[in-house]
């Protein structure tokens, strides 16, 4: 890794600059590993929260994902016309419907997940492992995440659908 400083007045001297170009790289790598199973980034999300958590209503979903509600009404539809989710009525309140993974919704789940990781690996591969690991505690202390288990990020904060 070159420790060269760019030059003044060189974009890549602001820190805004370097992490929307990595957060836009990590995006498309995602992007690239979980079309192929016929998902988009705000779905994959969805799974994750469902696979974490399920049933959840659709408004909670809303709420954990920071989606607006008639926006995660379209991405249940779209996931349900897939067979990946069903909805239900809430037999804690029949006025919502719980969402939760059918047996093909899990495995998309699985899948998923093990192809975010490999994206997620590619995107980390410069760093090497202990730089890797690295990298994510200090994105977890800039951003105030407790130290855990890393789950990468789907999202972004494990509740947002930016990355998945």
């Amino acid at each position: 890794m070159s420790s060269a400083r760019p030059a003044a007045g060189d974009p890549s001297e602001l820190l805004t600059y370097l992490l929307k170009h990595a957060h836009r790289r990590l995006l498309a790598l995602a992007d690239a590993a979980i079309e192929p199973l016929g998902l988009e980034r705000r779905e994959f999300g969805v799974l994750r929260a469902l696979a974490a958590r399920e049933p959840l209503s659709q408004q909670a979903l809303a709420g954990d994902l920071g989606v607006d509600p008639t926006t995660m009404v379209a991405v249940i539809d779209a996931l349900e016309d897939k067979g990946i989710v069903t909805r239900r009525p809430d037999p804690a309140d029949r006025r919502r419907n719980a969402i939760e993974l059918t047996e093909a919704g899990r495995a998309t789940n699985r899948d998923a997940e093990a192809a975010y990781r490999a994206a997620e690996a590619e995107f980390l591969a410069p760093l090497g492992g202990a730089e890797a690991a690295a990298f994510s505690a200090s994105l977890r202390a800039v951003l105030a995440i407790p130290d855990g288990p890393d789950t990468g990020d789907a999202g972004v904060a494990p509740a947002r659908t930016d990355a998945g």
